[in-house]
């Protein structure tokens, strides 16, 4: 009880250091974590925000919060040439109309396949290493809309079908996943949308 509560308060001060954390791109403070992808687009169109610097502000959010929240499996080791490359195109077509998405930071549930030096494993170690024929269809959308493969989210094992009495938001790779609003609640409770595949992204993939 004592080891949970100082991870509580550890928390809190995440939390407290994060919301202390905004970029002003227009006449007003606007902070990162409740900034729309409009508001990101604009950003990067007035030139007061990189592809390169929110990659990194996120990589930093999941440094800090992820020991708690075990919320991502692992971080794309490509990511920060990817938000490059995006800084790159936008320089050259600065009179071209780009995706919404292009220079975006995604995650991707540990299901998804993608072509690259991340693992695909379902949350397994039994896939750990284990080599896909190609990227899925919606990361291949992804790659030419010119969105940065942020990395992996954690989801329940196997989709669920390892167990009928698994928890919700546990794998073997990532851990027990946990609630961000609250940590002894079920991980899965207050996300957003569905997913067939029980996904748990906790607060990183939320924003």
């Amino acid at each position: 009880m004592v080891a949970m509560a100082i991870r509580f308060r550890l928390f809190l001060r995440y939390l407290c250091l994060l919301s202390s954390l905004s970029l002003v791109f227009t006449s007003q403070a606007i902070s990162i974590r409740e900034a729309s992808i409009s508001d990101l687009q604009l950003a990067f169109k007035q030139n007061k925000l990189t592809s390169r610097q929110l990659t990194e502000f996120y990589l930093g959010e999941i440094r800090r919060l992820n020991p708690v929240l075990r919320a991502i499996i692992e971080v794309n080791p490509d990511a920060w040439n990817q938000a490059d490359r995006a800084d790159r195109e936008r320089k050259a077509k600065k009179h071209v109309s780009l995706s919404s998405l292009h220079g975006i930071p995604i995650l991707l549930k540990d299901s998804i396949a993608t072509k690259d030096k991340q693992n695909t494993t379902a949350g397994s170690f039994a896939l750990l290493g284990s080599i896909v024929a190609q990227d899925a269809g919606v990361v291949a959308r992804l790659r030419r809309a010119g969105a940065v493969i942020l990395g992996k989210a954690n989801l329940n094992e196997w989709s669920g079908f390892r167990s009928l009495t698994q928890p919700n938001g546990w794998s073997a790779r990532g851990g027990q996943g946990r609630n961000p609003y609250v940590l002894s609640a079920d991980p899965c409770k207050w996300r957003i949308g569905n997913s067939s595949g029980g996904k748990y992204g906790g607060s990183v993939t939320r924003n």
